[in-house]
C-alpha cells in the first residue's frame, strides 16, 4: 500500500495538453512513475490560461485518469508554468560575513540582498537560483557554508513572471480541488528529467519545443546561466500545414505527428500522404515532400529564433556540450538533423531518465516537463526534511549549552 506522502505528482498545464504525472519512492529509494493521465488541453493560449473552466475541466479529467492507473488519491501537485510572461534576470548582492565564517543564516542574507531588485507591481518572483557565491574574492564557491572569509557575494539568476497570469494557474488547480505545492518553470522541471550533471557542468542548452511556446534554459559549471520564453511552438506548424494542404486543424496535427518531417532530403520521392478536406470534399493524397516543404522552413525559422535568443544571451559559447532539444513537438523525424544545421553544434533529444515504473509509456520528449516536475518536488521534499533535521540539530546544540550554563549558575 503506498502513502500518500510516498506520492509526488507533476501537473504539466501546456498549451495543446494537460498532463499529471504520479511518481512514488520504491524500497530502494528511487522514483517510479506510477501513474499518468492526459487530457487535450483547450484554455490556455501560448501557456497563458485564457478560459478558467476548459482549464479546470482539462485537469480533473487528467487527474481523474492518473489516480485510476495509479490507485491513489491525488490532492496536491507541483505545477509547471511557462508563457510569454515569464522573464529571467541575473542578479547579485555583497554582504559582511558576521562572524569570519559563513553560517546559514549569512547565505539567506546574500541571496535576500541578491534579490532585492527593483521589479514593478505587476509580477511575481518565481524563483530565485543560486548560481556561485565569491568569499573573498575566491569565485566559483557552489557550497559557501563553513569557509571562512569576510565578504561573501551571491550571485543568483532571478525568474519573474505576470502575477496574475501566475494566479490564474494557481485558480484553476484549486479549482479542480488540489493544492498547489510550488509553481516550477517548465524549463526548468525539464532539465531534472533530461539533462545530465556532466552536460550542465559543461555547459548546455536546453530547449523545450511545446505547442504553444518554446521555453530555453542555459546551464553552465552545474547551474542555471539563463532563461527565456519564446511565443512559438508546435501549433504553428500546424496551423501551416492546415493552409498549405487546406485541411481542418484537427487533421493537419494528425498528418503532422504521422507524416510530419523537418528536413525535406530525408523523405523519399514515392511516399504519399492521404489529406482530409474540407466541407465534405473527397481525401486527396500528395506527395510526403509538399508536407515536408511546409513544415522545413516555418521549423528553421522556429530554430533560427531559438539560436538568436542564445546569442543574445551571451552565453552561446558556454554551451560546449551542445543542444538538447525537447517536448512534444521534437518527436517529428528529423528535427534533431535540422537543428544541428541552424546551431551548429551538436543535437540530441531529450528523454526522460532516473526513473522506474512505467518507463516504456513515459519514453518520449512529451512527458519531459511532467517527469521533471516528479524529480524536482521529491528533490524539493529532501532538501526541506535535510534543512529541517539540520535547524533541529541547531536548537539543540543551542539549548544544550544554555541548559549547561544554567547548572553551572546554579
Amino acid at each position: 500500500m503506498i502513502k500518500k506522502g510516498d506520492i509526488v505528482v507533476g501537473l504539466d498545464i501546456g498549451t495543446s495538453k494537460i498532463c499529471a504525472i504520479v511518481g512514488a519512492m520504491n524500497d530502494e529509494d528511487e522514483i517510479d512513475i506510477i501513474g499518468i493521465g492526459i487530457c487535450n488541453s483547450r484554455g490556455l493560449r501560448k501557456g497563458v490560461v485564457v478560459n478558467i473552466e476548459s482549464t479546470v475541466d482539462a485537469i480533473k479529467r487528467a487527474i481523474e485518469e492518473a489516480e485510476l492507473m495509479a490507485g491513489v488519491d491525488i490532492d496536491s501537485a507541483y505545477v509547471g508554468i511557462a508563457g510569454n510572461h515569464i522573464k529571467g534576470v541575473n542578479s547579485h548582492g555583497i554582504i559582511a560575513i558576521k562572524n569570519k565564517e559563513v553560517v546559514q543564516s549569512d547565505i539567506d542574507r546574500v541571496v535576500d540582498a541578491a534579490k532585492a531588485v527593483a521589479m514593478p507591481l505587476d509580477r511575481q518572483i518565481i524563483h530565485v537560483l543560486s548560481r556561485e557565491f565569491v568569499i573573498d574574492e575566491q569565485d566559483g564557491i557552489k557550497e559557501p557554508l563553513g569557509i571562512s572569509g569576510v565578504r561573501l557575494e551571491g550571485k543568483v539568476h532571478i525568474v519573474t513572471g505576470s502575477a496574475t497570469s501566475v494566479q490564474n494557474v494557481v485558480k484553476c488547480v484549486n479549482k479542480a480541488d488540489l493544492e498547489v505545492k510550488k509553481i516550477v518553470l517548465e524549463q526548468l522541471a525539464s532539465s531534472e528529467g533530461v539533462l545530465t550533471p556532466d552536460e550542465k557542468e559543461l555547459g548546455v542548452a536546453l530547449v523545450d519545443i511545446g505547442g504553444g511556446t518554446t521555453d530555453m534554459a542555459v546551464f553552465a559549471d552545474g547551474s542555471v546561466k539563463h532563461t527565456s520564453v519564446l511565443p512559438i511552438g508546435g501549433s504553428h506548424i500546424t496551423n501551416d500545414i492546415a493552409v498549405g494542404l487546406k485541411t481542418p486543424t484537427i487533421e493537419a496535427e494528425k498528418i503532422k505527428k504521422r507524416y510530419g518531417c523537418a528536413l525535406t532530403s530525408l523523405v523519399r520521392d514515392d511516399e504519399t500522404v492521404e489529406v482530409p478536406s474540407v466541407g465534405g470534399r473527397e481525401p486527396r493524397t500528395l506527395s510526403r515532400k509538399i508536407l515536408s516543404e511546409i513544415i522545413e522552413p516555418r521549423t528553421k525559422e522556429m530554430f533560427s529564433l531559438i539560436k538568436k535568443e542564445l546569442v543574445l544571451s551571451g552565453f552561446n559559447e558556454r554551451v560546449a556540450s551542445g543542444v538538447v532539444i525537447t517536448g512534444g513537438a521534437t518527436i517529428m523525424e528529423g528535427m534533431p538533423e535540422l537543428a544541428e544545421q541552424v546551431f551548429e553544434l551538436p543535437v540530441r533529444i531529450g528523454l526522460p531518465a532516473g526513473i522506474g515504473g512505467l518507463v516504456d509509456v513515459v519514453n518520449s520528449p512529451m512527458y519531459a516537463t511532467g517527469v521533471g516536475l516528479v524529480l524536482y518536488g521529491f528533490e524539493s521534499q529532501n532538501s526541506a526534511k535535510h534543512n529541517g533535521s539540520r535547524g533541529k540539530k541547531r536548537f539543540e546544540k543551542v539549548f544544550g549549552h544554555m541548559r549547561e550554563a544554567v547548572l553551572r549558575f546554579f
